[in-house]
């Protein structure tokens, strides 16, 4: 090979070899990949990943044909619907998990070879004429479109295959036992459905009788520490700043605005609140003439403020009101405001001596509350062992359970699940209930389960309704498949594992600004 491959070496990468999919791991589920602003990237650098740029020219390129792509097969996307599914930091961690990839081949002597270089470039049609390459296309296009030599466009194509041989050599060590396949399908194929309903302390609250003066001080006397600890949890509710209730009107004021603009929003202000003052509602007047969009539908409803939420001005304005009094036109970065005080409330810091006896109230209330529910769901878990169904004794009062129509439970209702399996993490509809979940697995048959669970803040009662065993002749039909899932499961993790062990390790400072910039953010 001279500067460049001879002339069968036209390809253009972004058509022709779609990076594996280990190439778009951001690290992990939820994970924000390289997403973090840092500073130090280059001005014209995508990023720069151990000191070797990613320009921004070849990021704006993969967005560009990123976009491309996803339209042509039909999805009418555009720019602010891929930013706000981000879909710019995905390909910037794509561009970035390359480098790392392919820094660590050239550190372990791998490099793609010249007949791996030129076997994808003859594939490529995008710069095919009559069905054969014709190196005047080839030069036009990465010319005009790549602006990049064919030595240049060539240096990339094969430190993408080299990123791609290193993902390859990791993944060449993921080997799935039969044991571990078997596992799996034992986990994937042990099924069950539950029906259960929930009894929680909420329910009982109001059922709990107020505490005599005995009672009470004899548990503030015995749950000392647990009052203390509450008041430290919740200290912010006993130690508040002064704060308003508050509405506001805002006339805008541009930045960048003359002193004649200024004093004609000033004298808008002063009019808004004449007719105010002439017996106008203030919410009326918001709504129709508040210049804040975010406030304007609910008559510039600010709820409740504290003074460090507002700048200084504006906040010696209205915190220096009554309740029902009304501001002159304050003058903010953002223009003139106008401010309602509607309710004060005074600083206050109540020491744990003054609250003690009211927290104690609500201990007990909570505890009395939780016992009533207990004893309610072991009533209920006899009534079931005597041969009743849970869903005869707590119908829903509705076609749905409350709790699937995500509203408060005011009482237990029979709720059941879709049918789950033992890989699973937790329980349909209540979240992590691992007792519940091994009772559930070790039941061989549908069954009403003989104990009580704590799940969260209440107690759960549950009958096994469906149940489905592992089949020996099941496996034997689908181990080929479960082998392959089984595989590439691992590969998944091996590759994941890799990228952060290289980032970790390594150095990523990106440019986001200048990514957000070309991405119309």
């Amino acid at each position: 090979m001279k500067d460049a491959l001879e002339p069968k070496k036209i390809v253009s990468l972004l058509f022709i070899i779609a990076i594996a999919v280990v190439f778009t791991l951001s690290f992990g589920p939820g994970s924000t990949g390289f997403g973090a602003k840092s500073p130090g990237a280059a001005p014209t650098a995508a990023a720069v990943v151990n000191d070797k740029e990613i320009p921004l020219l070849e990021f704006r390129r993969e967005y560009a044909g990123q976009l491309q792509y996803l339209r042509g097969q039909g999805n009418p996307i555009s720019e602010a619907t891929a930013r706000q599914f981000g879909l710019p930091q995905q390909v910037l961690d794509r561009m970035v998990n390359t480098e790392l990839l392919a820094q660590a081949a050239e550190q372990r002597g791998l490099r793609a070879s010249d007949t791996e270089v030129l076997s994808i470039l003859q594939q490529s049609p995008a710069f095919q004429k009559d069905g054969q390459f014709d190196y005047t296309t080839y030069q036009r296009v990465l010319r005009d479109y790549y602006r990049q030599t064919p030595a240049d466009y060539e240096d990339k194509l094969r430190r993408q295959l080299t990123a791609q041989k290193m993902m390859q050599m990791v993944q060449s060590g993921a080997v799935v036992s039969e044991d571990e396949v078997r596992a799996r399908f034992e986990k994937d194929s042990n099924q069950a459905r539950l029906t259960f309903a929930r009894f929680l302390p909420t329910m009982y609250a109001d059922k709990v009788p107020a505490p005599t003066d005995e009672e009470l001080a004899g548990f503030q006397q015995t749950h000392a520490k647990q009052i203390e600890e509450y008041y430290e949890a919740n200290r912010f509710v006993y130690q508040q700043p002064e704060r308003v209730r508050a509405r506001q009107i805002l006339v805008k004021v541009a930045p960048e605005a003359t002193p004649e603009q200024k004093a004609q929003a000033l004298t808008r202000a002063q009019e808004l609140r004449t007719e105010i003052e002439g017996g106008k509602d203030f919410a009326e007047v918001a709504r129709e003439s508040s210049e804040d969009q975010g406030t304007k539908p609910s008559g510039g409803e600010l709820g409740w403020v504290e003074r460090g939420s507002w700048e200084p001005a504006l906040a010696d304005a209205a915190f220096a009101l009554q309740a029902g009094e009304m501001t002159q036109p304050v003058e903010t970065k953002y223009g003139i405001h106008l401010v309602k005080v509607e309710e004060k409330k005074p600083a206050q810091d109540k020491k744990l001596e003054e609250v003690s006896g009211e927290i104690a109230r609500t201990l007990y209330k909570r505890e009395k509350a939780k016992d009533m529910a207990r004893a309610e769901a072991e009533k209920a878990l006899a009534a079931v062992k005597e041969g009743q169904t849970l869903a005869a004794l707590f119908p829903p009062e509705k076609e749905q359970p409350a709790l699937l129509r995500f509203e408060t439970e005011t009482r237990p209702e029979a709720v059941q699940t879709d049918v789950f399996n033992a890989a699973t993490g937790a329980v349909p509809h209540l979240g992590p209930a691992p007792e519940l979940l091994a009772a559930t697995f070790a039941a061989q048959e549908p069954k009403a389960l003989d104990e009580v669970f704590s799940v969260g803040e209440g107690f759960v009662v549950a009958q096994v309704s469906e149940r489905k065993l592992p089949d020996e002749a099941q496996f034997t039909t689908k181990k080929e498949d479960l082998q392959r899932q089984a595989q590439q499961a691992k590969q998944y993790e091996m590759a994941d594992s890799f990228l952060k062990s290289l980032k970790k390790n390594g150095k990523v400072v990106t440019n986001a600004e200048a990514v957000d910039a070309i991405a119309g953010g």
